[in-house]
């Protein structure tokens, strides 16, 4: 008796990755109609951005810390000591800023937003609002993916000043390094165009990503709690390694 065969792991990965394309031409047809659903927008803006800023804000600091006191000692093998505010701001800029952020808004905010929407499947919630006439598309999944674009550039935002505020504090009120010449030299080294657009031009990518794996994988889920479960763990595994390799990718483009 020849038993069917399951299918291999790359053909699944390239039937998700394709689900994922065509639910992603399902968004962007859905946004239209999703303006009529503003308060919705606002408050998903709410909950991922502004409810994430505690974790953001607080790994920034300390990321700032942390690079400045190890850039310190390495700078100063080689007395270059005073270019420690422009490496450290173009490292926040350029990478540590949005793929930090990135991981955090994926751990936090994306997990929340597949528990949420995959929980509207598994109760039947989404069903509930086709056979009332009211498109899932345009007001669950648009709604979340629009939050997703507009938060991760303001929330990278915040973790660049708070990582250049830790670096501060390490570097000029610990280490000694005169305050005049840590930004003076940052302000002369950094260009906004090259180096801080290029950042916001990241997270916004991130962002969008990040919101699409999030609402497919609480879209399609099985509806049931081992499948919420399961669809929450691909959100942060998923996300990861796409930013990761997009940041690859983008960083050897923009450059």
């Amino acid at each position: 008796m020849n038993l069917p065969r399951r299918p291999s792991v790359v053909s699944e990965s390239l039937a998700q990755l394709g689900s994922a394309g065509l639910f992603l031409f399902g968004i962007l047809a859905a946004i239209p109609r999703s303006l009529r659903h503003f308060q919705e927008t606002v408050r998903q803006v709410w909950f991922v951005g502004a409810m994430s800023l505690v974790i953001v804000m607080t790994c920034g600091l300390f990321v700032g810390m942390v690079l400045s006191l190890q850039l310190y000692y390495t700078l100063s093998i080689f007395g270059g000591t005073a270019a420690l505010g422009t490496v450290v701001a173009l490292s926040l800029f350029r990478e540590l800023g949005p793929v930090v952020t990135a991981l955090l808004f994926a751990g936090r905010a994306g997990t929340s937003v597949t528990a949420e929407i995959g929980l509207m499947r598994a109760t039947d919630q989404l069903s509930a609002m086709e056979m009332m006439a009211v498109d899932p598309m345009a007001y669950v999944v648009a709604p979340r993916f629009i939050a997703g674009i507009l938060a991760m550039p303001l929330l990278v935002c915040v973790f660049n000043a708070l990582g250049i505020l830790g670096a501060h504090l390490v570097g000029v009120s610990w280490l000694g390094l005169d305050n005049g010449t840590f930004w003076g030299n940052m302000t002369a080294s950094v260009d906004v165009w090259k180096d801080v657009v290029n950042g916001v031009v990241k997270s916004t990518v991130f962002g969008a990503v990040i919101a699409l794996i999030a609402t497919f994988q609480g879209y399609t889920t099985p509806p049931t709690s081992e499948g919420v479960a399961y669809a929450t763990t691909r959100t942060v595994v998923s996300s990861s390694i796409v930013v990761l390799a997009l940041d690859f990718v983008m960083t050897a483009f923009l450059m």
